[in-house]
Parts: structure tokens; sequence; C-alpha cells
């Protein structure tokens, strides 16, 4: 199934002739189940591919963006993008309109992909935004206005498909929107068709065969998602899943329906389901719990998981009984979580990447007991540790192309001789397994690999009148069920003539109430969750930059 040297038109081509009537994509709406075979799926793309090129006469090269919860449309928008030579640009759906808004400023697409949800924002975002000159509504029961649908399109299915360079932006993924310059992440051709190469050999460890059902729960414009849950196995010929709500009882009720074998996740999902199946245990009768108990210590010493799926047979059977596992990605995996889920039969294969990578570096795919290693690097990667700092330095055809225009920005991670600076910090045993100790940059990853940029955050609350200073940064949750979860925070420092006209307890409120209203412009999860006000300014370095760690302190004492 080798990938080398060839490009994403021929596998598109291939997989959907070899592959033909057998299920790639599917979801279940309120009528059921609707799913696209490979066939069905390669020929709406070539109609709404046919159509780009030949009726709206979209150039190649040009831009086109999907704003659209996960769907099997959604995997149409991508390929028919990639058929008529575009570069695709997913959104996040739970971005705020002042954020798409900067986001689509700076990418220009001539056309949005949108569904029935997010029609409406998009009109908006199209009356903005000059570039955007045709909106696509993908859902097929749905018409919008001064739009086409991808069904209503004629049934041509030929058109002379545009070849693009492997050097050629296939992908923009913004990791932050907020700011005068979003920064976007531009992935090309050969850094997907690398990832496919290094992730066959990950999946040949894995999933040792074809006609795999898998579960998606992650949103399609997270790269981890794009690359692994959608373009690999569909590589490999696996039938794709989606479930429109997150709940643990309807993601288990899907997985028992379609026989579910795998997922890829990230940590906070594995720690809901582990609090879920717990709290299953403590409602059971006293014998239950008791048998669940000796299960567990017994299950420490048995190494055989067939073994360890008859002890537990019950869970199993609520996961549909062919679940084998998941890769965990996007955030550290709670050890305690990735033992829990060894130790009743369900592997769990830490990963480690970042958007600029692909997104994929490594799977622990081998050092199996060692929950905490994100294993060894893909083939396609070189890692190293920077003595100085002893950050993880990565290099490797993955490697993004660069922050869409913004030089500066890919220099300062990029260095002369290739190597992406990670921010993470890192050892390497010497068997070659990575190990994330730590990060150096101020990037917050919050529990469901969510990333947040403190200065994207910063750049939203400076421009309150009544704010003169701000500081945002991750603060660690030390109790609830967010124990050693990251969260957003952030000390505000009031300008000072507000003292002169307000006490301290009316400069609060005043600034709190500000920063709500301010904080409507950011989507929910990168809204502070917890705020100090202080009078006294913010300790700074001789160049002027604030202190965090020293910001972060303040925290500390305010607990």
């Amino acid at each position: 199934m080798g990938l080398k040297n060839r490009c994403i038109l021929s596998l598109l081509e291939d997989k959907t002739s070899n592959f033909k009537d057998k299920t790639a994509l599917g979801i279940k709406g309120e009528f059921g189940w609707r799913e696209f075979s490979y066939k069905g799926l390669g020929l709406l793309s070539r109609k709404v591919a046919r159509y780009i090129i030949e009726e709206l006469k979209i150039e190649k090269g040009a831009k086109a963006a999907i704003l659209s919860e996960s769907k099997p449309e959604y995997g149409v928008c991508v390929f028919s993008s990639i058929l008529a030579g575009l570069t695709c640009v997913p959104l996040d759906i739970k971005l705020t309109k002042y954020e798409l808004n900067s986001i689509l400023s700076d990418a220009a697409p001539e056309i949005i992909f949108v569904s029935k949800k997010y029609f409406e924002t998009a009109k908006l975002l199209a009356l903005e935004i000059s570039p955007i000159k045709h909106i696509i509504a993908i859902d097929e029961y749905f018409r919008g206005e001064n739009s086409v649908n991808i069904y209503d399109l004629p049934d041509l299915y030929d058109a002379k498909w545009r070849i693009r360079g492997s050097n050629s932006t296939a992908f923009i993924i913004y990791t932050s929107g907020t700011t005068g310059a979003p920064k976007g992440v531009e992935i090309t051709y050969k850094n997907i068709t690398s990832q496919l190469n290094d992730l066959e050999d990950v999946l040949s460890v894995i999933l040792p065969r074809s006609g795999v059902k898998t579960l998606s729960i992650l949103p399609m414009n997270h790269l981890f998602e794009m690359t692994v849950g959608f373009s690999t196995f569909l590589n490999f010929g696996f039938s794709v899943y989606y479930t429109q709500s997150l709940k643990p009882r309807d993601i288990l009720g899907i997985m028992d329906e379609k026989q579910i074998e795998f997922m890829i996740v990230v940590p906070a999902f594995l720690k809901l389901l582990k609090t879920s199946i717990e709290n299953e245990v403590k409602n059971s009768s006293k014998v239950s719990q008791s048998v669940f108990n000796i299960a567990f210590l017994a299950a420490k010493f048995i190494p055989f998981y067939f073994v360890k799926k008859l002890l537990f047979k019950k869970i199993h059977r609520k996961f549909g009984g062919k679940f084998v596992g998941c890769i965990s990605g996007g955030a550290p995996l709670d050890v305690k979580v990735g033992r829990f889920f060894e130790r009743i039969g369900i592997k769990v294969y830490q990963g480690y990447g970042l958007s600029e990578t692909s997104p994929v570096v490594s799977v622990n795919v081998d050092k199996r007991r060692v929950i905490n290693s994100v294993g060894r690097p893909l083939k396609g990667f070189e890692a190293k540790i920077d003595n100085e700092t002893g950050e993880l330095l990565v290099k490797g055809a993955s490697v993004m192309k660069g922050y869409h225009n913004r030089p500066d920005l890919t220099a300062e991670v990029i260095d002369k001789d290739g190597w992406l600076h990670t921010g993470d910090i890192a050892k390497i045993d010497k068997d070659g397994h990575i190990y994330i100790t730590g990060r150096i940059k101020n990037m917050i990853v919050l529990q469901g690999g969510k990333k947040v940029f403190p200065e994207e955050v910063e750049t939203v609350f400076e421009r309150g009148k009544l704010i003169s200073e701000v500081c945002v940064f991750g603060d660690m949750r030390t109790f609830g069920a967010k124990d050693g979860a990251e969260e957003v925070a952030m000390v505000v420092v009031p300008k000072e003539e507000l003292y002169e006209e307000h006490s301290e307890d009316d400069v609060k409120k005043l600034v709190m109430d500000e920063i709500k209203l301010l904080g409507q412009k950011l989507t929910q999860y990168k809204r502070p969750s917890n705020v100090i006000i202080r009078r006294e300014p913010l300790e700074r370095t001789t160049t002027r930059k604030v202190k965090r760690n020293e910001v972060k302190k303040l925290l500390a004492f305010a607990k």
C-alpha cells in the first residue's frame, strides 16, 4: 500500500476503486444511519470538484474554507478541494464570529463550504470578507439563500484534475485567530504523504487487518483527526462513523450498534469514560463491586489481553465486544487513566505531535508497559534534545512549510538547519523512546487537547478601556473532576485613575463586567476561568516583558 512518490490524487482514485461498495463514512441522524460507500464518496467528490473547475472557474491554488461539524459530507469538501487543486482551510466551529472573521481575512478563501447549522454565520462572514465569492451548502435537505447545494449539482463526474507540486499547501490549520495576525500552519502534500507513509507502519502493528470499523469523536479541523482518523483510516479501507453526541451513553450505544473496534481520542475523553465506568461499578451491588475489585487486582499480573477481556466481559459488552483500543493524543495522558484501561483489556497507544508536524511525531506501539512514553519517532522524523534548554527538536518530511503570511514566526520555530523547536521539554532514552516532561513555550494545553495561546487572549483584553495590564497563563487544577487539568487564568491591573473615582470593590466590579463583555469575542474554552484583579503593576524584565512565572505566583497566593 506504499505511498512513496505517489500523489494524493492517485490515492483517491485507488481507494474509491478498490473498496467500492464498502462503507467509508457514516453518521447517525434523526432518520437513522446515513452512509457513504467509497464509490459514493468518490463520485460526489468528483461532482463537486468538476463544478468548482468548470462552472465556478476557480483558479488552481485558491482556498476553500469548511465551516461544519464532522459528517460524511466534510470528507467530500476535503477531497473535492484536492481534486480541484485548492488549498483547504478547516475552521473550528467553536470559534466566535469575531475569531472566524480574523482567520478568514488572513486566509482569503473564495469558497466556503458550510453545514445547515452554521449557514447564517457563513452568510454574515461572506458579507464582511470580500474574497469569499461562493457559499456551498453540504446538507442534503437544506437549501440556503444565495448558495448552491452539493446534492443539486449536475451529475457530471469528469474534469481535468489538477495535480499540484509536493511542496504546495494542501491545508492551512489555524491554531490562533484573535490577534491582528492569525497563525495558520501550512501543511503541504509532501507533509501529508509522509504522514500516511509513516502511519502505515504504526497501524500495521496496531490493526494488521482491513475492514476495521472506527468511531470519530474529534472535530475534523483538528489535524490529529484529519490526518489519522480520516486520511489514514480511509487509506487502510476502514469504515469511519461519526457521532453527534459526546455523552458516554450515546457513544457506547454507537460502539455497540456498529461494533466499533478502534478510535482516535484525547485524554479528556478517556478520563470521562473511566469516571463513567467507575460510577457504574460504584452503583452496582456489593457482590458486583467485590468481583470487579478482585478482577482489577488480578489483571495487574495478567499479560494477555484476551484474558483481561474475559475478566471484564460485562464492560467489553458495553463497548460492543469488538473494541481493541485507541490512540490518545493532543494533550498528555494521565498515567492512572492509561493504566486503568490497559488493566481492563483496552489498549491505549499514547502519541505525540503538534500541528506544525502534520501532526504525529511518535506513537508508543512497542513499550506498552511504560505508559508515560510517547514512543519512538516515526520513521520520517529525526529527534534530538537541545543540550542547553532540554527542548525537543524534530526534523523530517512532515514538518510544516511554515506559518501562513508569517515568515517571522516561522523563523522563530524552524532554525536554519531545518530543526523544528517544539517548545516541549523532553528526554530520549537509549532505545530512542521520547518522554515529554514539560514545556518551554507559553501555550496552554487544556484537558480536551485544545491549545490556547496566552498572547492571543491578552490581545483581546488589552483593548479594555478600564484595563492597564494583562497576563494570561495556564493554571493546574488540583481538585474535582478536572484534577490535573490545565485551565486559563488571568491577572489584570486596572487603570490607576479608576481608583480616584471608585472604591476598590467598585473597581473590581467594573473591570469584571468589562472582562465578561470582552470575553464574548473569544470562544468559550479560551475565556479565563480564574481572574485576579490587582492594583500593583506586573513585574517586568529590563526589556519590559512580563515575568509570567512571577505573575503566576500571585495565583498560588490567592488560592
